[in-house]
């Protein structure tokens, strides 16, 4: 098998935050990390440093690395970030190829499995990757990678302060957004993702949960266990 890459590692993690396995504030052990993925800790400490700079882990001094807890004002100024970008991607669409829409209907397919199953995580990822889809589908390869990360940050805060957006609400506004493009009414769908996106803000709620203890090896491996993608 081929040992994994800084690169690897750090796409695990961002995706663990995606599905929602991975919390804020949440510590990622080095050794943990290392025996976790089978590598020596320098790889592990080089993925780290890239997910430092992307802005999903910092540093405590004497302490080690922790997954990032956003203030209520970052997590606005990522919510406005997607809000200009992903309006963006849908007012420039105009009415986007058959091939383009039946991978948005695919994917909402998936989440709709997802949330009638057990699966909480695939369906955490599958919301939030829906955005990046909608990128992609668009042509956008570069601002689907942008999105990712944006779209990770808002789920950390969603995480943090309990978003009370229910999955089945999400995945209707993905539905509705769809159709829209799919009539070429790209004004009626940038203003249905605006809306959506605003409404998944609004849940946000102040009142933080702590994480259930677990013995940290243990809950690492199962928080970077691969969840199941779209395909």
């Amino acid at each position: 098998m081929t040992p994994a890459t800084p690169q690897h590692i750090a796409e695990r993690v961002v995706e663990a935050v995606l599905a929602q396995k991975l919390a804020p504030g949440e510590r990622l052990g080095e050794q943990e990390l290392a025996d976790n993925f089978a590598v020596s800790r320098t790889v592990v400490r080089e993925a780290l440093v890239q997910l430092q700079a992307r802005g999903f882990v910092q540093v405590r001094p004497r302490k080690g690395w922790y997954v990032v807890e956003p203030s209520a004002e970052e997590a606005r100024d990522a919510f406005a970030a997607r809000r200009i970008i992903e309006s963006g991607i849908v007012e420039a669409a105009g009415k986007p190829l058959q091939k383009a829409i039946r991978q948005l209907r695919n994917h909402i397919a998936q989440e709709q499995k997802a949330i009638e199953g057990a699966d909480a995580a695939t369906r955490s990822f599958l919301l939030a990757d829906f955005h990046v889809c909608l990128a992609e589908q668009m042509g956008h390869r570069l601002l689907a990678d942008t999105l990712r990360d944006l779209t990770a940050r808002t789920t950390l805060a969603a995480t943090l302060y309990q978003s009370t957006h229910s999955a089945s609400q999400s995945c209707a506004e993905h539905e509705a957004i769809v159709a829209a493009l799919e009539r070429g009414d790209t004004q009626v769908a940038k203003n249905l993702l605006l809306t959506h996106i605003g409404n998944f803000e609004r849940t946000l709620e102040v009142e933080v949960t702590p994480a259930s203890p677990m013995d940290a090896s243990e809950r690492l491996r199962n928080t970077l266990a691969p969840v199941q993608k779209r395909r």
